[in-house]
């Protein structure tokens, strides 16, 4: 695998834990902590806080740009988590569901395409991954799919998150 791709790969990996752990910030702004479920995002928004310095900490080691477009992340992130945790509890949790079903089937893209490249990068998706799928399945048992409008809203969210992972990986 070419160096190109796989800074790419860590640019929008990146990029999308940061902009999870703002979507989990919005939905604690608007849900404070007498919500359902409150301790179910504080858990995940602490699970993508450690995946984002993991990935802070390769993209430091490896001298890899992180995208520019951090400061529309951080805005849109926290609209998002925000906008839909006021909808309803269900909505926040749609939100979730919809962004990891995105992003489990970003890093097993990314997993097939790295094969034995890089295996501390690897490891690290396949790790990450694997909360991820954790987060959609909590969300989906939490009552995302009972959200006002589901399947507009997570088709939404869905095309919103494959538009911006490939913003992230050029930009």
């Amino acid at each position: 695998m070419s160096r190109s791709r796989s800074e790419r790969m860590l640019r929008v990996d990146q990029a999308g834990e940061y902009g999870a752990t703002r979507i989990y910030a919005g939905q604690l702004a608007a849900m404070g902590d007498r919500a359902p479920h409150s301790a179910t995002v504080r858990h995940m928004a602490g699970q993508e806080a450690e995946h984002l310095a993991r990935f802070n900490d390769l993209i430091a080691e490896r001298g890899v740009r992180p995208t520019a477009l951090q400061p529309f992340w951080n805005v849109a992130g926290f609209a998002l988590g925000a906008a839909t945790a006021l909808i309803s509890p269900e909505a926040a949790m749609a939100c979730t569901a919809a962004v990891e079903e995105e992003i489990d089937r970003h890093y097993t893209e990314q997993l097939d395409q790295l094969g034995d490249d890089d295996p501390e990068l690897a490891g690290m998706i396949e790790k990450f991954r694997a909360d991820e799928r954790e987060h959609r399945d909590t969300a989906l048992a939490a009552g995302a799919e009972r959200a006002p409008g589901y399947p507009l809203l997570s088709g939404a969210i869905r095309l919103g998150c494959r538009v911006a992972i490939k913003l992230a990986e050029r930009i």
